[in-house]
């Protein structure tokens, strides 16, 4: 980049670090990513962490998500095109996991697809998934415009919605109670109007971490009034609003992954979407951190198959990486389950890092132990990588540090015994510090940790 160039691009700075690997490892990249709006905590990030499991919580989610609006009357064709999901029925009032891939069959990114309208769709979640299917549509030639509103990590300013969500096994009854009249009979992913103090909202039939719920949603000026409701009517059963802390645990009892790395940094076929992205993107100063280390970006990739999306693809049409995902289909080597951290060997970890003297560990922080925005850590079977895990933190209840990983196919049964390297020695990034690798005992178990059941309630 130039002091001249008005438009700074992603591959621009990886030309300039000499690889995307140098550019992401780099120093004066983010490290994790800070959830806006919300204080770390309301009350305490454990029992924040147990009321979505054991009683009821409130979610929010008003600040830390991007959002697309798509409008036209050609988007269900053009969304065909380029995400690996089924389509055919997609009514209005219904929600699903948007899935996108590049050409060579990697994971891009998935958000949360609303089929609001006949003619507007909102695509909700990290930006990696949503400045793709922007990017294809300025492309396209179809009936399809695309509108990108920023969270809150990039503009504080009022949002066309607010959102939040009610989970755990007490949210049924609370919805019940704080919505006026009855509540409608929507199926799991359906869209329904609702109505709570007085305010028209919309309602999405939702779950995480095995737990039932529901996601609130509807014009920004209405927020205090309905937020007040479900405060005043959640006093009984014990209603706790979720930090910024206990949120950033949600993903491992789900079982989904919240930050793969996207694949767009590795190949001549992604160079004009590298040049649409902009220098000062998430994409492009996002850190990569952990003890896997590689200087070819794809060995930090993971494909939909191996993310757990085999069930949502399609292939009984087109659509952009579709040839390249079914030949990884046809010879999987990987596949994603849940790691579960030795106890003893997490506090052995941090009484290094805190108290120990000479060559100390990484420190492990907790919940969340995350200190890049995509973690990438080398997981091994007798001295030999199998795998890296990613996303990682301390869950209250599971009681362990839980990550996901990777890991080669042969060795995903539950109970199968691995070693995680923990650290980061030699970092370039000044949030890391010195630090030298440390060995962590993992057992393998089912991803996810919980088993789910909100499709049944």
């Amino acid at each position: 980049m130039t002091p001249h160039d008005p438009h700074p691009t992603l591959e621009q700075r990886i030309q300039e670090a000499g690889g995307p690997v140098s550019l992401l490892r780099g120093p004066g990249q983010f490290g994790p990513y800070v959830f806006p709006g919300i204080p770390p905590e309301f009350t305490n990030w454990r029992d924040e962490v147990r009321a979505w499991k054991n009683g009821v919580a409130l979610l929010e989610q008003s600040y830390h998500m991007s959002e697309l609006h798509l409008r036209g009357d050609e988007i269900i064709p053009f969304l065909a095109g380029i995400a690996i999901n089924k389509f055919d029925p997609f009514p209005v009032r219904r929600a699903k996991q948007l899935v996108v891939a590049s050409p060579d069959g990697y994971l891009i990114g998935d958000a949360i697809l609303f089929h609001e309208e006949a003619d507007f769709l909102r695509l909700v979640g990290a930006p990696f998934a949503l400045d793709w299917v922007q990017f294809q549509a300025e492309l396209s030639d179809r009936d399809v415009t695309a509108e990108l509103h920023h969270n809150w990590s990039v503009v504080e300013a009022p949002r066309d919605v607010f959102r939040f969500q009610i989970q755990g096994p007490k949210a049924l009854e609370l919805v019940t109670e704080v919505i006026d009249g009855d509540l409608p009979t929507v199926g799991f992913f359906g869209i329904a109007e609702v109505s709570v103090a007085g305010k028209q909202i919309r309602v999405l039939r939702h779950g995480m971490a095995g737990e039932p719920g529901f996601e609130f949603y509807g014009p920004w000026a209405d927020q205090d009034a309905v937020r007040d409701a479900f405060a005043v009517g959640g006093e009984k059963f014990g209603l706790r609003k979720v930090g910024a802390l206990a949120y950033s645990t949600t993903a491992q009892e789900s079982g989904w992954l919240p930050l793969p790395l996207p694949a767009i940094y590795h190949s001549d076929e992604l160079r004009p979407y590298r040049e649409w992205t902009s220098a000062f993107s998430l994409e492009s100063f996002g850190s990569l951190g952990g003890s896997l280390r590689s200087d070819d970006i794809e060995d930090y990739y993971v494909d939909p198959i191996e993310a757990g999306y085999q069930n949502l693809i399609d292939w009984d049409r087109e659509f952009i990486g579709r040839d390249a995902l079914a030949a990884r289909a046809a010879d999987r080597r990987r596949t994603k389950v849940t790691l579960v951290w030795n106890d003893e060997d997490v506090e052995a970890v941090n009484d290094s890092a805190l108290f120990g003297e000479g060559d100390r560990a990484q420190f492990l922080a907790l919940p969340s132990p995350m200190y890049a925005t995509w973690a990438a850590d080398a997981v091994q079977h007798n001295g030999t990588t199998v795998g890296f895990s990613q996303y990682m933190s301390y869950s209250a209840n599971a009681r362990h540090v839980l990550s996901h990983g990777i890991i080669d196919i042969s060795l995903a049964e539950p109970g199968t015994e691995l070693t995680l390297l923990w650290g980061e020695p030699d970092s370039a990034r000044d949030n890391v510090g010195r630090n030298s690798l440390r060995e962590i005992r993992v057992t393998v178990a089912p991803s996810p940790y919980f088993q789910k059941v909100i499709k049944g309630r």
